[in-house]
């Protein structure tokens, strides 16, 4: 299921150490990103009676400058973001199958029936008393029964995990459950990993991306380009003035993009209304590694002088152009001009500055 597929995490946790209970919820905290930086390759897997291991590495998605109409899976470059000598380890607890004990319970119960056979017939000539008493014990007796039953698997599971190497038991143990079936032990597992991993884009992973990338999707899947579900928006060659930025705000990198050299342009469709704030947001061309998100966030952020048809403002549809650089000792360095000598290196005209 798992080793050498390339997954992505649901909850785009990008802690290179994450561990799960065994429903798949998450075990203490994480910061969390984009689904960009979120692809996990499965190298190798530990399975113990307690736990799941998962040994790989995280990979950063880099779009190539495809439009939506054409398929932007085949322009992407997976590049390792994985820290050096490091590994992205996931572990998930596992329920904990035990032995069923109504066998023993039975036993037990059928041993001491010879022994007050002989009284229970005695007292058979007063069939009204033994009919009044008989109704109340089969209630208590049913839970009394069961509830020990369950403390005892509990504490027989708790017992082993208490017996096994630190190294090999589950992160959350008072949490972990019991069961007597293989089957429903593994389909626990199973669970927790289908609500852990996307193996591609489900449905379920789509339903839980931001606006501007289910757009830019579905025009993908439909082959074609964005256009605002408002039939009212208008293009900009159908206004007498067309919007005007007036106010604009850099998007911030991020350390995954400086460390690996991600940079440059990436197209965004906006919907500008008629109060000259930005409406729905499309990605047209992307760029990856997290840096869309930062795009979009910040030209939620920008005022906008709005459109004009037949003197009122309306709204409408324009592209914008975001860059992303690198920033780095190496480029700081480049960028600042060279300091002139003290004193002349060379006589003559190769001293002076042009």
């Amino acid at each position: 299921m798992l080793v050498g597929k390339q997954l992505f995490l649901r909850g785009g946790y990008l802690d290179n150490s994450l561990t799960f209970n065994e429903r798949g919820v998450l075990i203490g905290h994480s910061s969390q990103g984009s689904y960009t930086l979120c692809e996990i390759q499965i190298d190798k897997v530990h399975l113990s009676k307690h736990k799941v291991e998962l040994d790989g590495e995280r990979f950063g998605l880099h779009f190539l400058g495809a439009l939506p109409y054409e398929d932007p899976t085949k322009a992407v470059d997976r590049v390792n973001i994985t820290p050096k000598k490091k590994e992205v380890r996931i572990t998930i607890d596992r329920e904990i199958v035990v032995k069923p004990k109504e066998k023993k319970e039975k036993t037990k119960a059928a041993a001491p029936s010879p022994k007050p056979g002989p009284q229970t017939t005695a007292p058979s000539t007063a069939q009204p008393a033994t009919a009044s008493a008989a109704p109340p014990p089969p209630p208590a007796a049913t839970p009394a029964v069961s509830q020990p039953a369950e403390a005892s698997d509990a504490a027989e599971a708790q017992a082993e995990i208490a017996k096994t190497p630190p190294d090999e038991r589950p992160a959350d143990a008072a949490s972990v459950t019991t069961t007597t079936s293989p089957a429903h032990a593994a389909k626990v597992l199973t669970d927790a990993l289908e609500k852990i991993f996307a193996q591609g884009f489900d449905s379920r992973m789509m339903a839980a991306m931001p606006s501007f990338w289910k757009l830019y999707y579905e025009a993908a899947a439909n082959k074609t380009d964005y256009r605002p579900k408002d039939s009212s928006v208008l293009r900009e060659n159908m206004v007498d003035q067309k919007a005007r930025l007036l106010s604009t705000n850099q998007p911030e990198s991020n350390q995954f993009a400086q460390d690996h050299g991600v940079a440059g342009m990436a197209l965004y469709h906006v919907v500008v209304g008629a109060d000259g704030k930005p409406a729905e947001i499309a990605v047209a061309r992307p760029i990856g590694f997290g840096l869309d998100e930062n795009a979009v966030e910040s030209i939620r952020k920008d005022t906008f002088e709005p459109a004009m048809k037949n003197g009122k403002p309306v709204p409408v549809m324009l592209d914008l152009v975001v860059e992303f650089r690198i920033y780095s000792k190496r480029t700081d360095v480049a960028s600042k001009p060279p300091q002139q000598p003290l004193a002349p290196s060379l006589p003559g005209p190769y001293s002076v500055s042009h």
